[in-house]
């Protein structure tokens, strides 16, 4: 059974679980272009998610019910990711030659000295690297392993809203997944870039630096958008959600621009900084090629500008899609402006095409 004509089969969801909303994109491809068939964003109530741990399991299955509705998508399975903290990744070497099972038997006698948790609590997967660069009849590969729970809380949230989880990815790799339709924006001839991506989310910033498209360091941090929406609320005596929305829509009084979101703006640049200097404390690296802004508060205008002026490296905001053709149903503007924030919900459905 090739499967020609059961397309819909194979098509999955890719569905970022955040601490503040829950994001869903489905893709199709033809040839090598790309669609966005269906997307949409639902806020979650708060703390439902606390640092990328799920805590009110009802009130993600209901946002995951009602972000089914918004989208009109008749997919039912989905890719969801587990946050790079929850996950342990080794690189290991092992015999070349031998099966998956046997690879997999083996693996779990070496996880044992890896992983700090009881094998049984351990959700574990593998890829085969390819060949050792030190020894040709080894193999090098990539070992993660998750807390069964990490894995099973996101399947149980799925499953309340009629969604199968049929792919737990990490959020790392997604990242890396949909840096890949960036790349060719930022190319410059050589491919050899080293590309600083900056996820802004509401509570958490995640710098990964990736080098040829691999990544390379991963920090998070607390830091986010939040703490514009509670200096918006604390100052004006709005409610949270009346805060996020005046945030998106605008509507704040004369002095908002310069007495807020200045400072916040200067704030996320002194992140943005600190973050790199860390980077480059690390290892072997002083510079990097460009800052790509991803997240929701990416989306803050001119952000993108003070970045670059401030620290002097090129910085753009990201967006996946600006070479994939659109369904009717999707808004163009509400997907532009949402792109950044839509990241690793693409590297998740862009697993459809595996």
């Amino acid at each position: 059974m090739l499967g020609l004509f059961n397309k819909k089969a194979n098509s999955l969801l890719g569905i970022d679980i955040s601490s503040t909303s829950v994001k869903l994109l489905e893709l199709s491809r033809s040839g090598s272009r790309y669609k966005v068939e269906a997307y949409a964003v639902e806020p979650l109530p708060p703390n439902a998610v606390v640092e990328k741990n799920i805590a009110d399991m009802e009130g993600v299955g209901q946002a995951l019910s009602r972000v089914l509705a918004k989208a009109k998508t008749g997919v039912r399975t989905a890719a969801v990711a587990v946050a790079g903290s929850a996950v342990i990744t080794k690189t290991i070497e092992m015999e070349a030659g031998l099966s998956d099972d046997d690879l997999e038997t083996q693996l779990k006698i070496e996880a044992d000295q890896y992983i700090p948790y009881p094998l049984e609590e351990v959700a574990i997967d593998f890829e085969v690297q390819g060949p050792s660069p030190r020894n040709p009849e080894r193999v090098e590969v990539l070992l993660a392993a998750c807390r069964k729970e990490n894995v099973e809380v996101r399947e149980a949230a799925l499953a309340l809203a009629g969604i199968t989880a049929k792919v737990v990815d990490v959020e790392a790799y997604a990242l890396e997944r949909a840096y890949g339709l960036l790349a060719a924006q930022l190319d410059n001839g050589s491919g050899d870039l080293t590309v600083a991506v900056v996820d802004i989310g509401a509570t958490m910033t995640t710098l990964s630096v990736l080098h040829n498209g691999r990544t390379i360091y991963t920090r998070e941090q607390l830091f986010g958008g939040k703490q514009l929406t509670d200096e918006i609320q604390r100052r004006y005596g709005l409610s949270v959600e009346e805060a996020g929305l005046a945030k998106k829509q605008g509507g704040l009084p004369d002095d908002y621009e310069s007495e807020v979101l200045q400072p916040f703006k200067e704030a996320v640049v002194q992140q943005v900084s600190r973050s790199l200097q860390f980077f480059f404390a690390a290892g072997q690296y002083n510079d990097v090629d460009y800052i790509l802004l991803a997240g929701g508060t990416a989306s803050i205008p001119d952000l993108d500008r003070l970045i670059q002026q401030k620290i002097g490296t090129p910085t753009l905001v990201a967006n996946p899609f600006a070479d994939m053709a659109l369904s009717s149903k999707v808004n163009a503007g509400a997907l532009a402006s949402d792109a950044p924030a839509l990241m690793i919900a693409c590297g998740l459905a862009m697993r459809s095409f595996d």
